[in-house]
């Protein structure tokens, strides 16, 4: 075991000359970096900074180690990965300080970005997402037969994240080749090791996943270096995942603002000792590589390339906000088709989903299935039944039961070309994914233009007896997080044309489908391939007197009431899709009966409805002749047993609400 109190040792073995001046440079630059920068923060020039001091030999050596088509998930002490792998100074600077010539146009700050260009893929702000992304850009270079390694960084303290587990089985599981870097540096901000895990190493952990752990001293830029150089080369050729634990110690903050008073000095004194930057300069002297004075010029090219950079950014305007632009930007672009099927035979939803599912497998090559029972067993509906004999197992995968890193791998597979559906065997598990969802898949292009062509399938809804977490309804908890589509078909031949187009578009698709319709509705549903547009609603029925607003199951519910009271007459609109949501029709509508009625299976406090509601009152207030109505099911968990369950849905109180509001 590597300990604190251990020596910097060199040995450079039969490493060129060329080779120890690349990591030299490659090593100096991120602590030049650092060293400016917190002159500028203390000038009041940038707003926060997170350093690295003390680190930079891991970032540089893996970094320096790996080929440049290989893509890299850094955190925010890696400033090294983004100069060793070339980023031009003013860019990144332009970042640092919410310039356009960043890369995210000033919406996100210091290394919260990807570049596609560079095959870096930076962090978000919740510890551990990272590596379910890692999983399936490599599963994507698995697929695709590419001999790639990819690499992901984490802390110590980020081990202790749900997100670490997950990532790390389903990486063992499928045999991905991923290196998972833990940079072990005694702290998860103020908590020390001691605090946050009982394990003396973390190289012991890989042996519960059932895969090798590899310890290195992380202050050796050269040890580091042989090692990612040694475990690349293996896992291209034999894919598989490697647990690599860097023993190295934060010299400064968790943030400069937080100072470092929680940390014994003697520690300090021991890891100054072993300075990554200095040792290794120092060695290179006495090999006779490096020479003062070619120490020297290096210094001052890197010191005028960094006050080019900042002269650059400093002399960069400030992004200019423009709501349009902020807008289109949340979606990558794409213009959805409306196909015009002919003929069709009988399908039930389940069999239309299913049938939509094998088109869209056959069209896109690069589709990837994944979900818990899916393969073998056809899913717990039985949508994927004989999928994998027609597609293979490559594409049809089971999972294990580890929602948050599936739904990252999905991610990862987007962002390494391929797309992806991903099933939740019920749509209440989704809580176990919602960082993935809501962080990553939402907001990713909005944040540096990478989008996510992931669809997670969402089989929801009560009426069946499965009780508070097999039978909610929980559209909304997406409904108003940006970035995402909604669709919630109430028929076959909407679920298949609706799903398609989910598959086609490269964004982000909740695709939700009701339990309680899968068996129960049967129409004629064309056989062929087809899409339906996203944002246009389906009027159902046309009438004068009322405007029923609905999605789902409440598309029967007023169905069924319509056919027993045909002496009302009503406008029902089934929205189909939630985001985007087409309220053109809705005002259409509610402008031409003066009544508008919003029903859905969700309860009904932060439901949809409340939305709709303040949508109709804002833009058809003058022709409304009735308060606006609505209805939704009790504020409180889905019950099971079935006449609670009843009472709780809003079928019957719909329609005596109704009906008083035709009398009003």
């Amino acid at each position: 075991m590597i300990t604190a109190e251990m020596p910097v040792k060199f040995d450079r073995k039969k490493h060129k000359d060329e080779t120890l001046l690349t990591l030299y440079r490659n090593i100096l630059k991120p602590r030049m970096i650092e060293e400016k920068m917190l002159i500028l923060l203390r000038q009041g020039k940038i707003s926060k900074w997170f350093s690295g001091i003390g680190q930079e030999a891991i970032s540089v050596g893996l970094a320096t180690a790996l080929e440049k088509e290989e893509f890299i998930l850094p955190m925010h002490r890696n400033l090294g990965v983004f100069t060793t792998r070339g980023i031009p100074l003013n860019r990144l600077f332009s970042q640092f300080t919410g310039k356009p010539g960043g890369f995210t146009k000033g919406r996100d700050r210091s290394f919260h970005f990807g570049t596609q260009e560079y095959k870096i893929v930076g962090m978000i702000s919740h510890l551990g997402p990272q590596m379910g992304v890692a999983d399936g850009i490599s599963l994507a270079n698995k697929l695709r037969k590419d001999k790639r390694a990819t690499a992901v960084f984490t802390g110590d303290g980020a081990t202790s994240e749900g997100d670490f587990h997950e990532s790390m089985n389903v990486a063992a599981v499928w045999d991905l080749p991923v290196i998972f870097v833990i940079e072990n540096n005694g702290y998860g901000l103020s908590t020390p090791s001691s605090e946050q895990f009982k394990c003396k190493q973390f190289i012991d952990k890989a042996i519960g996943y059932g895969i090798e752990g590899v310890q290195v001293d992380g202050n050796n830029v050269l040890k580091v270096y042989e090692a990612v150089k040694k475990i690349a080369e293996d896992i291209r050729e034999k894919p598989r995942p490697v647990l690599l634990e860097c023993i190295t110690f934060r010299m400064r903050g968790h943030e400069e603002a937080s100072g470092t008073k929680y940390i014994p000095k003697e520690l300090f004194d021991i890891w100054g000792k072993k300075d990554p930057v200095q040792n290794f300069e120092r060695y290179l002297l006495e090999e006779g590589v490096l020479t003062e004075d070619l120490i020297e010029k290096i210094r001052a090219e890197f010191k005028k390339e960094i006050e080019t950079g900042l002269d650059i950014t400093f002399n960069e305007q400030l992004p200019e906000a423009d709501t349009a632009v902020e807008l289109k930007d949340m979606y990558k672009p794409y213009v959805a088709s409306d196909t015009k099927p002919q003929g069709g035979s009988p399908k039930r939803m389940i069999d239309a989903i299913s049938d939509g599912m094998r088109l869209a497998m056959k069209k896109h090559p690069n589709l990837v299935l994944m979900g818990q029972d899916i393969a073998e067993y056809g899913g717990a509906f039985k949508i994927t039944d004989g999928f994998v004999a027609e597609f293979g197992k490559d594409r049809v995968r089971n999972t294990p039961l580890c929602e948050s890193a599936i739904l990252g791998t999905g991610f990862g597979l987007s962002i390494n070309g391929y797309k992806s559906m991903v099933e939740m065997q019920f749509a209440d598990f989704v809580s176990e994914g919602m960082t993935q969802i809501i962080n990553n898949l939402a907001k990713s292009h909005y944040r540096w233009g990478q989008h996510a062509d992931v669809v997670v399938r969402m089989p929801t809804g009560a009426g069946v007896a499965a009780g508070p977490f097999h039978s909610q309804s929980n559209e909304a908890w997406f409904f108003k997080t940006p970035g995402l589509k909604i669709a919630y078909p109430a028929f076959p031949s909407d679920a298949k044309g609706l799903l398609l187009s989910a598959f086609e578009d490269p964004n982000p698709v909740m695709f939700f489908e009701h339990k309680g319709l899968y068996r129960s509705i049967t129409e004629d549903v064309p056989d062929d391939y087809y899409t339906l547009p996203f944002g246009k609603a389906r009027l159902v029925k046309e009438g004068t007197q009322v405007s029923i607003v609905t999605y789902g199951m409440g598309v029967h519910w007023a169905i069924e009431l319509l056919e027993q009271h045909p002496e009302i007459s009503a406008d029902l609109i089934d929205l189909r899709t939630l985001a985007p949501l087409d309220t053109e029709t809705i005002y259409t509508s509610v402008k031409k009966t003066g009544r508008a009625f919003i029903l859905h299976e969700d309860t009904i406090t932060g439901g949809i409805g409340g939305e709709l509601s303040a949508l109709i009152a804002e833009h058809c207030f003058e022709y409304l002749d009735a308060p606006i109505a609505r209805e939704g099911s009790l504020d409180t968990p889905v019950p099971m047993n079935a006449d609670l369950e009843i009472n709780f849905l809003p079928k019957e109180r719909f329609k005596n609400k109704l009906l008083d509001l035709l009398e009003y």
